[in-house]
């Protein structure tokens, strides 16, 4: 049996540590912002639901255009990990959605708990402390937005900025593992 560093190195070396996830992620939120100034909230919404169920397969074209196969070995057992926490993350966007029916400013904070929740397994998938910190930084600033009622706009362009900045955050580390290996 693989130790759990080598199944995590497995996740590292096919997806580039999750950061270009995390970076079309990033721009999915930017999205949803400008959507929401100049469209709406509920196109925002939308935005925000059907870009997040494009990010693994831009994801993955953009991993394979970087030399990465973005598929880790069949046998890892951390595989079943990312899918139970998919799964998770559908069900926050249904309940996410639900809110926003109530107050329409509680959707985007709801999706940065239910992500920022989502990324507190990625230290497990992928070997990163800097993965708590990031879900965190993101579970907080969701609590905070919604508690400040901030408009739907400023909580997306919050959620994106703090997905952008922990996804340069992992392309800088990996680059210097990988330059301290060679």
């Amino acid at each position: 049996m693989k130790t759990m560093d080598g199944l995590q190195n497995d996740m590292r070396t096919a997806f580039l540590d999750g950061a270009p996830g995390m970076l079309v992620s990033a721009t999915v939120w930017f999205v949803a912002g400008a959507v929401f100034l100049r469209v709406g909230a509920e196109q925002a919404i939308w935005a925000l639901l059907i870009g997040g169920a494009l990010i693994h397969p831009i994801a993955t074209i953009v991993l394979k255009l970087l030399g990465r196969t973005a598929k880790a070995s069949s046998g890892n057992p951390l595989n079943t990990l990312a899918f139970a926490s998919t799964i998770w993350l559908i069900v926050c966007c249904v309940l996410a959605y639900g809110l926003s029916r109530a107050n329409v400013a509680w959707f985007f904070p709801a999706m940065m708990l239910a992500i920022g929740s989502r990324f507190l397994t990625f230290h497990t998938l992928f070997g990163h402390r800097l993965y708590w910190i990031c879900g965190g930084a993101l579970i907080v600033a969701g609590y905070f937005c919604a508690s400040l009622n901030v408009t739907p706009a400023f909580a997306a362009f919050i959620g994106g900025g703090l997905e952008a900045a922990f996804g340069v955050l992992l392309l800088a580390t990996n680059r210097r593992v990988v330059a301290a290996a060679q």
